[in-house]
C-alpha cells in the first residue's frame, strides 16, 4: 500500500484530488486501483522513513518516489526521478531567492521606517555610515540563522531547546514575544494611519482590518503558496528608492556621510546609532529565516536537512549565502534611501522632529510634493503587509519549537493547534494595542529595550550552536561567516550597554 500519515486514513481523498489536478499532472500516477497497486507493491517495496517534523515520507526503491502531504490533507505521489537532485541549479535566481530576500525586506517594516525617518530628519547625513557598518554584520548573523535551519531541519526555538538550559531559552522567548507583539501593534497602527492619509476614514479600523487580512492569509493559505506573495510584496520597498529622486539630492554630502563617520559626542546621537543597529539586526529576523528554511524543506520533495543528506550542502549553502546577501543588501539599500529622504527633504527644510512613519509621509507633502507623499504612504502599507506576518510567524515558530510543540504553516490549524494559537493570539494582541490608550511611540521605545535584552544572548546561543559539531556536524560555521557572526554579537552587546547607560536620561 502507498504510505499514509498517522493522522489520515489510507488513500484519503485521493480520487477527489485526481479530479482537481491539472492535465499535465494527471500523467503522473496520482491514484491507481487496487490491482495496479498490488503490482506496484511487488515491484517496489516501500521504505518508510520518519521525518523530523512528525510526518513521514515513503521512498520506493529504484524510483525514489514519495508521497508528500499537502495542507489540504491530500497525499500525492511525486516521482523524484523527474527532478534531478541538484535541479535547483537550473532555476532562475529569482525563484531561488526566498528566505533571505523576504527576511531582509521584512526588516524595513513601518516601525523601522519610522526609526530611519527620525534619524535622517534629526541628524541629516551624519548617520548614514552606520548602515554601511551594519550590512556585513547583518549578512553574517542571518547566514548563520539560515544555515542552522537548513542543516538541522529544525527552527531556532527547537534547536535552542535541545542544546541549552530551558530557563534561559524560555526567558529569551518570553522577551521575544513581548517585543514582537508591540512591533505588530505599532506596524498595524502605522498601516492604518497611512491609509487614512491616502483616503481618509478611521485609522484604527483600517489597521485592524490589515491585521485580520494578514492573519487570514497565514491561517488559510499553505506556506508554499503564501511565500511567493511575500516575495512579491518586497517590490513595495522600491517606493522609498523612487521617493528620493523626486527631490534634488546633494550626493556629495550623502557619500561623505556614508563613508566617513561624523561622530557627535552626545546622548541623542549615540541613541540614534543604537536605534539603527537595533532596527537592522533584530531577533525576530533570526527566527523567521531559520523557520523558513525548515518550511521549504518540508514543502519540497527534493530537499532534506543537510545533517541527513550532506551531498546537498554545496548547492544549499551557496544558495543561502547569495539569497541572504541579496536580501540584506536590499534591506540596507532601502533603509539608506529612507534615511536619505529624511536628511535631504525633512532635515534640510527644518523638519527634525518626526515621531512616526505616517508623520514622515505627511511632512513630505508640502516639501517634496504629492507624488512623494503618495509613494511614501503607500510603501508603509506594502511593507506592513510583508512585515506583520513575519513578526507573528516568527513568534509562533520560536515559541512552538522552543516549547516542544509541532509547528509549521504547511500544517492545517487542527494539526498544529498550539502553533496557530500563538500565531493568532500574537496578531490579535498586537492589533488590540491600537484600541488602548497606550502611546505607540512609548511602546516602541520599550520594545527596543526588550529587543536589546533579548538579542545579545540569543545571538551568543546561535553562534555557539552554529559551531557545535553535535548540532551541525560537518557543516559547522567557520571562516568569514563565523567572524561576522561574532562581530555582530559584540557590536550588538556594545549597543545594548550604550542603550542601558542612556536609559531614562534626557
Amino acid at each position: 500500500m502507498l504510505a499514509k500519515a498517522s493522522r489520515q486514513p489510507e488513500n484519503a481523498a485521493l480520487p477527489k484530488m485526481a479530479q482537481r489536478l491539472p492535465a499535465i499532472q494527471l500523467l503522473r500516477p496520482v491514484w491507481l486501483p487496487k490491482p495496479c497497486m498490488a503490482s506496484m507493491n511487488l515491484l517496489h517495496s516501500p521504505l518508510r522513513t520518519p521525518r523530523h517534523d512528525g510526518a513521514s515520507r515513503t521512498f520506493l526503491p529504484g524510483r525514489d518516489a514519495a508521497l508528500s502531504p499537502t495542507r489540504q490533507g491530500v497525499y500525492m505521489l511525486n516521482d523524484a526521478s523527474s527532478e534531478p537532485q541538484h535541479s535547483t541549479q537550473n532555476q532562475s535566481w529569482w525563484r531561488r531567492l526566498s528566505a533571505g530576500l523576504i527576511t531582509g525586506a521584512a526588516d524595513d517594516d513601518p516601525s523601522g521606517i519610522a526609526t530611519y525617518s527620525q534619524v535622517g530628519a534629526k541628524f541629516g547625513y551624519a548617520t548614514l555610515w552606520s548602515l554601511f557598518l551594519a550590512l556585513p554584520l547583518m549578512i553574517g548573523i542571518q547566514i548563520v540563522s539560515g544555515r542552522i535551519g537548513r542543516v538541522t531541519g529544525k527552527d531556532l526555538g527547537q534547536n535552542l531547546r535541545q542544546h541549552f538550559a530551558r530557563p534561559w531559552v524560555y526567558s529569551i522567548l518570553a522577551l521575544l514575544v513581548i517585543a514582537n507583539v508591540i512591533n505588530i501593534g505599532a506596524d498595524v497602527a502605522a498601516m492604518g494611519a497611512a491609509l487614512q492619509l491616502l483616503i481618509g476614514g478611521p485609522a484604527v479600523v483600517y489597521g485592524i482590518g490589515f491585521a485580520l487580512l494578514s492573519l487570514g492569509f497565514q491561517v488559510f493559505i499553505p506556506f508554499s503558496r503564501y511565500s511567493p506573495v511575500l516575495k512579491v510584496l518586497t517590490v513595495s520597498l522600491f517606493a522609498y528608492v523612487a521617493t528620493v529622486f523626486v527631490e534634488k539630492i546633494p550626493w556629495g554630502q550623502a557619500l561623505h556621510g556614508t563613508l566617513i563617520p561624523a561622530f557627535q559626542w552626545n546622548r541623542d546621537y549615540a541613541v540614534a546609532i543604537v536605534a539603527v543597529l537595533g532596527t537592522t539586526i533584530s531577533p525576530y529576523l533570526f527566527c523567521w529565516q531559520a523557520a523558513q528554511e525548515v518550511e521549504e524543506i518540508r514543502s519540497s520533495n527534493e530537499r532534506e536537512p543537510l545533517s541527513d543528506k550532506p551531498s546537498q550542502a554545496p548547492d544549499a549553502l551557496r544558495r543561502i549565502n547569495i539569497d541572504t546577501s541579496v536580501g540584506m543588501v536590499f534591506s540596507n539599500v532601502v533603509a539608506f534611501f529612507i534615511v536619505l529622504t529624511g536628511a535631504a527633504v525633512l532635515h534640510a527644510h527644518g523638519k527634525t522632529d518626526i515621531q512616526s512613519s505616517a508623520q514622515a509621509a505627511e511632512a513630505l507633502r508640502p516639501v517634496a510634493g504629492r507624488f512623494a507623499f503618495y509613494l511614501f504612504a503607500a510603501g508603509i502599507i506594502g511593507t506592513g503587509l510583508l512585515a506583520i506576518p513575519v513578526l507573528a510567524g516568527a513568534t509562533a515558530f520560536a515559541v512552538s519549537g522552543g516549547s516542544g510543540h509541532r509547528y509549521g504553516l504547511e500544517y492545517k490549524p487542527k494539526n498544529a493547534r498550539f502553533f496557530y494559537g500563538v500565531l493568532i493570539v500574537s496578531m490579535l494582541l498586537g492589533a488590540a494595542l491600537n484600541l488602548t490608550s497606550i502611546d505607540p511611540i512609548k511602546a516602541l521605545y520599550w520594545s527596543a529595550v526588550v529587543n536589546g535584552v533579548c538579542a545579545v544572548p540569543m545571538m551568543v546561543m546561535m553562534m555557539l550552536l552554529a559551531q557545535r559539531n553535535s548540532a551541525m556536524g560537518p557543516q559547522v560555521v567557520r571562516g568569514l561567516v563565523a567572524w561576522l557572526g561574532w562581530a555582530a554579537t559584540v557590536v550588538m552587546g556594545i549597543a545594548a550597554i550604550v542603550m542601558f547607560l542612556t536609559l531614562g536620561n534626557g
